[in-house]
């Protein structure tokens, strides 16, 4: 169907550049670790994400009965109200960066969930890294 072409379509774009593309529910998970996104501390995109995020919008433009979620995450370093506030920065530097590339602002919706729903171990370095991500799940609304 139609988010499964679509899912197929961000995995060409996205290949090699370290974000997974996930479908779970009918629902495509674009899960971008810190190590491409942000620096530690940091809300602004990484030069080297820009072409990452160049290419996400021009699919999701193409696919445009899609809402856009924007979660932001943090590792568990620092306190949850700056964990909270800093996770909600990185959802909007994203959010803002697709709605200059074209993507309908009404279609976008910003949160910052901190640190919770690690998808790794925050006692490692390696672990923290994963975590200090940004994911843009997909959602039809047709």
């Amino acid at each position: 169907g139609y988010m499964d072409v679509q899912a197929q379509k961000l995995r060409r774009e996205l290949l090699n550049t370290g974000v997974q593309v996930k479908e779970i529910n009918g629902q495509i998970y674009l899960i971008m670790p810190g190590n491409i996104t942000f620096d530690s501390n940091e809300a602004t995109i990484k030069a080297g994400f820009q072409p990452v995020l160049n290419s996400i919008a021009k699919v999701i433009k193409e696919y445009n009965k899609t809402m856009v979620q924007v979660n932001g995450y943090t590792d568990s370093t620092g306190n949850a109200a700056i964990n909270n506030s800093l996770s909600l920065m990185r959802a909007n530097s994203v959010s803002n960066y697709l709605r200059i590339k074209g993507v309908d602002a009404n279609r976008i919706v910003a949160n910052g969930y901190g640190s919770s729903n690690p998808i790794a171990s925050n006692s490692t370095a390696l672990g923290r890294e994963q975590n200090r991500r940004v994911e843009i799940v997909l959602i039809n609304r047709q």
